[in-house]
């Protein structure tokens, strides 16, 4: 059964089949072979969350332990990228919640604001990623989760332990300090 990957320049999906069975089998050299391919993606959504890389290492290389325990029940039903991205990403988020008490009693709910399109435009993807690692790291996950990966307040309360008002009072909170911290930039660069 073929399986969608966006690794297809470093593998193709029947030689991806074939290292899944591999692990499958528990053998070694397959679980490397999956290891050596996603480890650096891998590695990428979790510095997001923990903004520092031997505790994204941990979480990856215990995401990729669970991988390797439940590989079998992975369907072929759409990307292995996918579903091996939610199991790290839970695996950072674990580290979070072992490390990070969550306030349940916050629920203020701001309007939202947006970052003007004109400011964004002109700043470079790793000054935004900057710029996002300097929130508060509860506000950073939280935006983090809903901007970059997409998922709803329900679902991130549900990973995080808080209220859906909780998590939008975060994200409104990110964006109200990243508008700030913009517009600051914005006014040093034309100055």
């Amino acid at each position: 059964m073929p399986i969608a990957t966006s690794y297809s320049e470093t593998a193709n999906p029947a030689d991806l089949q074939d290292i899944i069975a591999g692990c499958v089998r528990n053998e070694r050299s397959a679980q490397e072979k999956l290891y050596g391919l996603f480890q650096p993606r891998m590695m990428l959504v979790a510095y997001r969350y923990l903004n520092d890389h031997s505790l994204a290492e941990d979480a990856v290389n215990n995401g990729f332990l669970k991988v390797f325990r439940k590989i079998d029940r992975f369907s072929f039903q759409g990307s292995f990228e996918g579903w091996l991205r939610k199991i790290i990403l839970r695996a950072a988020l674990d580290y979070l919640k072992e490390h990070e008490r969550y306030n349940d009693k916050v629920v203020l709910v701001e309007k939202e604001e947006y970052i003007r399109k004109d400011h964004g435009d002109r700043m470079y993807y790793d000054q935004l990623l900057q710029l996002v690692n300097t929130l508060p790291q509860t506000t950073k996950t939280v935006f983090n989760l809903s901007v970059m990966d997409g998922l709803q307040h329900k679902e991130i309360a549900e990973l995080l332990g808080m209220s859906e008002g909780t998590s939008k009072w975060h994200l409104s909170e990110g964006r109200r300090i990243l508008k700030e911290k913009i517009e600051r930039l914005q006014l040093n660069i034309t100055q």
